[in-house]
């Protein structure tokens, strides 16, 4: 549910000095989380690919959990918050609501990118506490903004949910199954779904 969870670049200071930020260190742990996994986020990979000592990441960071928990924050604040609070700030009626989500899938190299860290995510989550419990919180406050949408149509509550939990499924089967099919066949199906979705709306 997401058009881009990737964290600002890199900060650079005079003279070709760069000056890291929290975000840089989450950055350039996404990106190796995405291209690798958990296993090989390490404070001393990190601060090769960055080109600065380790010294410079206990700066931002107590220690490489508490990284971890940052990333973790910055990808739900990301991939969530910032996409909710953006909707109910559009003014939108909620059947183009419900249009605008199924359509995050369809948003370019964004999508993409986003796909490809919430994959990573997940499978970090099927063995990490932390990690599970945070995907867990996002698929409940995501499943809970889309059936209010469906609330907001008309449906009772429990179909509401149901509808939600079809419409967030999809989204995320698009998301991470973008080689199945031609572009025009991905968009029948999301023609398809809206419509099944918004039928007796």
């Amino acid at each position: 549910m997401s058009e881009s969870a990737s964290p600002p670049t890199p900060a650079s200071g005079s003279a070709g000095k760069v000056q890291l930020t929290p975000a840089d260190w989450i950055k350039a742990a996404t990106e190796v989380l995405v291209d690798k996994s958990i296993d090989a986020v390490r404070v001393d990979v990190l601060a090769k690919g960055l080109k600065v000592t380790r010294g410079s990441f206990y700066w931002h960071f107590q220690d490489r959990d508490d990284l971890l928990r940052q990333l973790l924050k910055s990808w739900r604040d990301a991939a969530t918050e910032q996409i909710i609070n953006r909707f109910e700030g559009s003014g939108a009626n909620p059947e183009a609501l419900v249009r605008e989500l199924a359509s995050l899938p369809f948003r370019g190299q964004s999508a993409v990118s986003s796909a490809s860290i919430e994959l990573a995510i997940r499978a970090w989550a099927r063995r990490d506490e932390m990690a599970r419990q945070v995907v867990d919180e996002v698929d409940a406050k995501r499943l809970s903004y889309v059936s209010q949408c469906f609330v907001a149509l008309g449906f009772g509550f429990q179909e509401a949910g149901m509808r939600a939990f079809l419409l967030y499924s999809y989204m995320i089967s698009e998301s991470l199954m973008r080689a199945q099919g031609t572009e025009t066949q991905r968009q029948q199906r999301r023609e398809f779904i809206e419509k099944m979705l918004l039928e007796h709306a």
